[in-house]
């Protein structure tokens, strides 16, 4: 019990710990009575804040300027490794020239990662390793009913034998005992490793809980997720018991012909973890898929569509104009690059938020209530293709200004967080000298790109390791070479790409394995694509300017 509450527990002042508290000290985090007030404040500190009890906590404490002590930082210098600045050092010749972030919006950032970390811990990480060791404690607990039938097949084999043959079954019972052994370790080994991931995910929360219902700034802003680390779950343990096979009794080969055990098996699995996935039913691919809509959108060479929500939809072309349509084909909005450019590529947030690429002017731009501003700027490297992954990061494609590299980058916001460029033998992912490059996140958190110089679509894990490459499926109608350009995900883990050079989409499993084409919508050119929330896909003609709305699964 709180040594300043009563039995009732009512909250006491700190400094006479009889009084009922009216007021609190957000600042030195101190309960307050109202005669005490006067008391706390009198030693003439100036950063006391006195608030209403009810309101305690409600004010950020700011880090104390290191060159001006008698300032609070309320910036951080971004070319400067995102140091803590105060206002005085803004204005000095120091950080002349350099760009500027307000700490509040890193805080609120920060603390909105926070939220959705602590909210996968508790909804996905933490009762998915439950429920690993609850099937590893299972699997121990049958342990011995799974054994005990073994032992008892042996014995009735053993009973049809001569007096002779025990000798040899005891044997065998010993093998088998010693295999047992083996299997319970394997099982107890794995079950430990789980029991002490699963520990170190309780002191993470018990971390992050803290910092989440912390004031402090530095903190909340040091803090660095673990998500990724604990969402890349162990191989699942299988392990399968040995059989036994009886023999014809034959006394010179009496021990090899009694029986034979099979050696204990152990297998593993790949065993993914998908956060902030809704869960999905399985939905079959239809025989024939269904033209739904044709939507005019009016753009000189259409090349990307992305979808806002379930009835809205955002275009772009090589014209410097961004178009927003209706699911009926009427034009809602429209906004022109801030620089005169056409877009590479476009892509919306999770707040509903547009972003596009600028090739010539080397940056990312978003655009908010209307007004365009800068995100990422890059230096040396030309933004290619945009997409946002189920965590709210930003997956960009990108080719060198001497477009002799390519490579995918991700981002948090405008902070670089991961460089996707080689193979595990330092050879390039990626071709080099092309500016399409469609790039889309699959739901098991693989990374797929359309690589349309290659012909391949490149499929790498969320580490950016290489899983596969696709280079087209033989056929003796589409004999073309495969020519990859939009590409997009489903609920089902299917990877949709559209094929330039042979007019149809191929579709295929999260394992690169064909499925089927859709060749039945007279498509012209397709190259951009995107699926909504109901799995309809939307496909850009290139040359018509037409987006072509599809449903292919039942």
């Amino acid at each position: 019990m709180d040594p300043h509450s009563s039995a009732q527990d009512v909250p006491r002042c700190d400094l006479c710990e009889t009084a009922i508290v009216h007021s609190y000290c957000d600042f030195c985090h101190f309960n307050l009575c109202t005669p005490c007030i006067g008391k706390h404040i009198s030693d003439g500190y100036d950063k006391h804040k006195i608030v209403p009890f009810k309101e305690r906590r409600s004010t950020l404490i700011y880090p104390t300027c290191e060159i001006h002590p008698n300032k609070n930082c309320d910036f951080q210098c971004e070319d400067c490794g995102n140091i803590f600045v105060c206002s005085s050092c803004t204005a000095s010749k120091q950080h002349k020239g350099h760009s500027f972030v307000e700490v509040t919006e890193v805080y609120k950032t920060k603390k909105g990662v926070i939220k959705r970390d602590t909210k996968d811990f508790e909804n996905h990480i933490s009762p998915k390793y439950e429920e690993i060791a609850l099937d590893l404690e299972n699997q121990l607990a049958n342990l011995d009913g799974g054994y005990e039938k073994l032992t008892t097949t042996m014995s009735k084999q053993g009973e049809q034998w001569h007096r002779e043959i025990d000798i040899v079954i005891k044997k065998m019972k010993t093998e088998i005992s010693e295999i047992k052994e083996k299997h319970r370790d394997i099982l107890q080994k794995h079950l430990n490793e789980i029991k002490q991931i699963q520990s170190l995910i309780k002191e993470t929360l018990q971390t992050i809980r803290k910092i989440e219902k912390s004031t402090e700034v530095s903190s909340t802003i040091e803090y660095c997720s673990k998500i990724r680390e604990f969402s890349k779950l162990p191989p699942k343990v299988q392990v399968s018991l040995p059989t036994f096979i009886p023999k014809p009794i034959d006394r010179e080969k009496l021990y090899s012909l009694f029986g034979q055990i099979t050696p204990l098996s152990t297998a593993t699995e790949e065993n993914v973890l998908s956060l902030n996935q809704p869960k999905t039913s399985v939905r079959e691919l239809m025989d024939e898929p269904e033209l739904v809509a044709t939507i005019q959108t009016g753009h000189e060479k259409l090349r990307s569509v992305t979808c806002l929500n379930e009835d809205r939809i955002w275009t772009s072309g090589q014209t410097n104009d961004i178009k927003c349509f209706n699911i009926k084909g009427s034009l809602l909005q429209t906004i022109k690059t801030k620089s005169g450019n056409w877009p590479n590529d476009i892509a919306v947030d999770s707040n509903g938020d547009l972003l596009y690429a600028d090739g010539p002017k080397r940056t990312v731009n978003i655009v908010k209530n209307g007004q365009i501003e800068e995100l990422i700027r890059l230096q040396g490297w030309k933004p290619v293709n945009l997409c946002f992954t189920s965590t709210g990061d930003l997956l960009v494609t990108m080719h060198s200004v001497d477009e002799t590299q390519s490579k995918v980058v991700r981002y948090s916001g405008s902070t670089e967080k991961q460089t996707i460029q080689f193979d595990d033998e330092d050879k390039p992912l990626y071709s080099g000298n092309n500016n399409i490059k469609y790039i889309t996140e699959n739901r098991n958190h693989d990374i797929c790109v359309a690589d349309y110089e290659a012909g391949a679509v490149v499929v790498v894990n969320q580490d950016g390791k290489l899983r596969w490459r696709y280079t087209g499926h033989p056929s003796v109608t589409r004999n073309k070479p495969f020519t990859p350009w939009g590409i997009t995900t489903d609920s089902q883990c299917r990877i949709l790409t559209a094929d330039w050079s042979n007019l149809c989409i191929h579709i295929l499993d999260q394992n690169g394995q064909f499925l089927r084409f859709i060749d039945n919508c007279d498509l012209k050119n397709p190259n951009g694509l995107c699926v909504d929330n109901n799995d309809n896909l939307f496909m850009c003609e290139f040359f018509k300017g037409n987006v072509k709305k599809v449903k292919y699964l039942k």
